[in-house]
């Protein structure tokens, strides 16, 4: 078997759904978590392009942290049963993408008055948007009461579960008005190995 190393800032951050991947598939690897006053300075130049977080496999880097989840997923047969399952499970996380771009416009704004007036409709109008789309999308497996694609838990459930941490920073309740997504969200909290990983994961404000 390979050997892995994830490299990251001691955060869940863009890491945490390749570490999920990880929990879940069972793999043993290296979760290297450095301080941000190391990054400049120690580990900056080892990545291909100057930013965490990165993977190791037998010494090879891989950067980018969704081609990180990608290649994970598919390494662990987290991808989907088929071809199309694969395609929807890349349309799930690319959503996911999607989102966070959206978000960065309110993280990147300095003025409070801007700052504010992007929150609220990130909150209103954006995320509510997005959210739907995956709801109807869950909807039509099996009526929602199931996994995202197919009939097994695959890394776009992670994806899902993933998003509740993250979309916290700005929204304290993103999934109130979702009840297929909340369902889901818990039954992949739920399952023993991702279970497991939230009791013992480093406890971090983000």
């Amino acid at each position: 078997m390979p050997t892995y190393k994830l490299v990251y800032f001691n955060v869940r951050g863009l890491a945490e759904h390749s570490r999920l991947i990880f929990a879940v598939a069972g793999v043993p690897y290296e979760d290297f978590r450095i301080e941000r006053d190391q990054w400049p300075n120690e580990y900056k130049e080892q990545c291909p392009f100057g930013q965490l977080p990165f993977l190791e496999v037998d010494g090879k880097v891989l950067a980018q942290s969704k081609a990180i989840a990608r290649y994970l997923a598919r390494e662990f047969k987290l991808t989907g049963k088929c071809s199309w399952e694969q395609g929807l499970t890349d349309m799930i996380v690319d959503e996911f993408s999607d989102i966070l771009s959206e978000m960065r416009f309110y993280w990147y704004e300095s003025d409070p008055e801007k700052k504010a007036a992007l929150n609220e409709k990130f909150n209103t109008e954006t995320l509510p948007k997005h959210l739907g789309y995956l709801e109807n999308i869950l909807k039509q497996n099996g009526g929602g009461e199931g996994f995202i694609v197919g009939d097994s838990l695959t890394w776009a459930d992670l994806a899902v579960a993933n998003s509740n941490d993250w979309l916290r920073l700005v929204c304290p309740n993103p999934f109130d008005n979702f009840p297929l997504l909340t369902g889901l969200i818990k039954r992949v909290r739920e399952t023993p190995q991702v279970a497991e990983w939230i009791a013992k994961r480093p406890d971090t404000p983000r």
